[in-house]
């Protein structure tokens, strides 16, 4: 079975040295010596100032809610995966969606103003597939409107904009690392600020606001990430060199054999991460016909982002964003993982040029 992606999993005896370091110390959880590893290393890697380490990219972006304090309406994507809009609704707030641009598949920051009202606290945008969003737009916005912008940057692990990390714009940067994603933790994510109060008041957050033995400081969750996670994570990071260069030799493979498929177009002052191949097709009757025929081949690609997250009732009644239920009907994710073969590669791209 080829399938969209597979969990990239690293060499097992040096997973197997890091289990024997936690059986030996007996540290499972609570902010363990791997956990801390894993956030200087990471932060030195993705030249960040302050990474946190959390249990699930859903929970970093509840904590993030929290932590900025927002009420009332937040701006969003309608063009993501579905926790992006969902967590806020769990939060109590009121995602209003902003359409997409139609090469980029990012919220389109002209649409984002007019929807601003007095009740409005923050932008949501995602970085899709990796993709940067125009960040100093959006930011502009922001500023002149008195709004917290949290990016959404679960896909975008190593990306970079203008020479730095992505994930230094906004107030807040939320990552996912899921089995599934280009760098994982079995489970996981992050949240990435530039501001130390904020990072300080998040980290609270994480252990029920517990501060010490006999003092619980504030209101608080448990969302922490544990040491069999963070060894996981610290493999894999070893690694991401080689993940990275045989993910983008697939991905332009699939651009050079297939010169009729439309792309997402990329951020001109950003390169891909090559953690997705998403591709257009001409209408919805298409996709679903190219679709059967390769899961026929035992090829599993996936419909990444359908639907469209405003026409889920749950979230947001009334909206129609035309341009991101276009694209959600006529877009198709290939596969791409590290162990996908070139003969499995080829399989793929000669049932799509048929």
């Amino acid at each position: 079975m080829i399938t969209v992606t597979k969990a990239y999993l690293p060499n097992k005896e040096k997973y197997q040295n890091y289990i024997d370091h936690i059986y030996e110390s007996g540290w499972l959880t609570n902010n363990g010596t791997l956990v801390q590893e894993l956030e200087k290393r990471l932060a030195s890697h993705l030249g960040v100032k302050n990474l946190i380490c959390i249990a699930n990219g859903s929970l970093a972006l509840q904590l993030a809610y929290k932590a900025l304090e927002l009420k009332g309406e937040v701006i969003t994507t309608p063009f993501s995966f579905v926790a992006t809009s969902s967590t806020l609704v769990w939060e109590g707030l009121k995602p209003v969606f902003a359409d997409i641009d139609a090469s980029s598949f990012n919220i389109n920051p002209n649409k984002i103003e007019p929807l601003i009202t007095p009740n409005t606290s923050a932008i949501v945008p995602t970085h899709v597939f990796g993709n940067p969003c125009e960040v100093e737009r959006i930011q502009k916005i922001a500023k002149k409107h008195n709004l917290k912008v949290i990016y959404d940057a679960a896909h975008a692990f190593g990306v970079k904009y203008k020479d730095q990390s992505v994930l230094n714009f906004g107030d807040i940067s939320v990552m996912s690392f899921h089995a599934t994603k280009l760098f994982h933790t079995i489970e996981g994510g992050a949240i990435i600020t530039n501001d130390d109060e904020t990072a300080k008041k998040i980290r609270l957050s994480i252990n029920f606001g517990i501060t010490g033995p006999t003092t619980v400081e504030s209101l608080g969750i448990n969302a922490k990430m544990n040491e069999m996670e963070a060894a996981m994570g610290l493999c894999v990071l070893d690694e991401i060199d080689s993940i990275h260069s045989r993910r983008k030799i697939i991905w332009q493979d699939y651009q050079q054999y297939l010169p009729d498929v439309t792309f997402q177009h990329w951020n001109p002052h950003s390169k891909n991460n090559y953690a997705y191949v998403p591709i257009l097709f001409e209408s919805e009757n298409e996709v679903l016909e190219i679709e059967t025929k390769l899961k026929d081949n035992g090829i599993i690609p996936r419909r990444y982002f359908y639907p469209s997250l405003d026409t889920l009732d749950y979230l947001q009644k009334g909206q129609v964003c035309e341009i991101s239920r276009n694209i959600a009907s006529r877009i198709l994710c290939l596969p791409i993982y590290h162990s996908l073969e070139k003969d499995e590669l080829n399989k793929v791209i000669e049932i799509l040029k048929e």
